[in-house]
């Protein structure tokens, strides 16, 4: 039986295995280049901050997928700084040297929670992600569902998330499958084409 359980700061072992699945699932993306460092500061930031968690999906001791949310983006980024400046400074310095390019990444990503304020309250559904052991097994769609069930729809008025627009028809099978509705397309400064999807309580499931 799969049981989803929240990531404490001090589950060290845990967000260990969050970054390796992180770093399997999510090969050649920007945050995987980073590094493991700078991964496991990130998603211990995701534990400590109050408005923000941290899921793990566990069957029998073994972790198959976790997914990262937050309800104050904004505030996740400020709290990353203010806490672990140093830490995602001196990753960041490493990441310049292995890609001099990193640094338009680097500060794209830093100022993402200020370009995405709403005057709407959201959730922000920011990472998931599944052991390749474990794909296609509904671990996945388990994590979303207890998302869903944690949102008080009466304070938030969606969970949105983004995914690629270009081949990557699995993801966009996923969150569709998963109730998730297409809001817009578009393209970041990079130019890379981009899809946000919205849930709404109530949205055919």
């Amino acid at each position: 039986m799969i049981l989803v359980k929240d990531v404490k700061p001090e589950d060290n072992r845990i967000i260990d295995e969050v970054v390796s699945i992180h770093l399997e699932t999510f090969t050649g993306f920007f945050l995987s280049f980073m590094g493991r460092g700078f991964l496991k500061q990130m998603y211990r930031s995701y534990c400590e901050h109050e408005q923000s968690k941290l899921l793990m999906a566990e069957e029998n001791g073994e972790i198959l997928g976790f997914v990262a949310y937050s309800s104050d983006f904004s505030g996740l980024y400020k709290f990353m700084i203010k806490s672990r400046l140093p830490y995602f400074a001196w990753y960041s310095i490493g990441a310049f040297f292995r890609r001099p390019s990193a640094f338009l990444h680097i500060i794209s990503a830093f100022l993402k929670p200020g370009e995405a304020k709403r005057e709407e309250a959201y959730v922000e559904l920011s990472s998931i992600g599944v052991s390749p052991k474990y794909k296609s097994k509904g671990v996945g769609s388990r994590l979303i569902s207890e998302l869903k069930k944690r949102v008080d729809f009466n304070k938030f008025a969606y969970i949105t998330l983004e995914t690629d627009a270009v081949n990557n028809e699995s993801a966009i099978h996923f969150y569709e499958k998963n109730a998730f509705v297409k809001e817009r397309l578009y393209k970041t400064s990079e130019g890379r084409e981009m899809l946000e999807f919205r849930y709404c309580a109530g949205d055919k499931e």
